[in-house]
């Protein structure tokens, strides 16, 4: 797989991945209703900087990996498909029916703080970006960078949707409370996931 390629594979994964209701969203979400539209940019700002983090965490330690030892790289694709199948299946025959907005709730302070521990401090993130970010890595291409710049590649997306959902709080918050629309983003993103263990489980490189 070419560089170009895989850059391109990887920002139409991340988009649907992006729009995907999650912790994050209902943060941003409850945020722009309750507190504004400033607060609430600071708080995505927070998220998107935790995901930076996280994707340094993974593009430092994987990249060693990768680059030391094969029997790692092995190890860590089979974890990683085995991680991505999981999450596909459960996203396919478990989708949600409703997407809540008030399990989010959390005291008033630094709202960039507020954003960026909630995706620090979120273990689901780290292990989902050892999972999905190395795949995307090309042969021969250096993988610590690599990963790194698809992890800003999330990020500038997780930027233009929060800035969506700020701008159309209302609209936008009644469109992600419905249940046909949380189940349909559910399937798709358990497609999505189904499909890359798929590719990792049969990769040779």
């Amino acid at each position: 797989m070419s560089v170009e390629a895989a850059l391109l594979a990887f920002t139409a994964a991340a988009a649907l991945l992006t729009i995907t209701p999650g912790l994050d969203t209902a943060m941003v979400l409850r945020t722009a209703a309750v507190e504004g539209p400033r607060r609430a940019g600071l708080a995505a700002l927070g998220v998107v900087c935790g995901c930076l983090a996280w994707g340094a965490v993974a593009a430092l330690g994987i990249g060693a990996l990768l680059a030391a030892s094969h029997a790692a790289y092995v190890a860590l694709k089979w974890a990683g498909a085995a991680y991505l199948a999981w999450l596909g299946l459960r996203l396919l025959l478990r989708p949600r029916e409703t997407f809540e907005l008030a399990r989010t709730a959390a005291p008033r302070g630094n709202w960039w703080l507020r954003g960026f521990l909630t995706n620090l401090l979120n273990p689901k993130v780290g292990v989902f970006y050892v999972s999905f970010l190395p795949q995307f890595v090309p042969p021969h291409v250096p993988p610590a960078p690599f990963i790194f710049a698809l992890a800003a590649i999330h990020a500038v997306l997780g930027l233009a949707w929060f800035a969506a959902l700020i701008g159309a709080t209302a609209p936008l918050k009644r469109w992600l409370q419905r249940r046909a629309v949380v189940r349909w983003l559910d399937r798709a993103t358990g497609a999505v996931f189904l499909g890359f263990s798929a590719r990792l489980a049969l990769d040779r490189g």
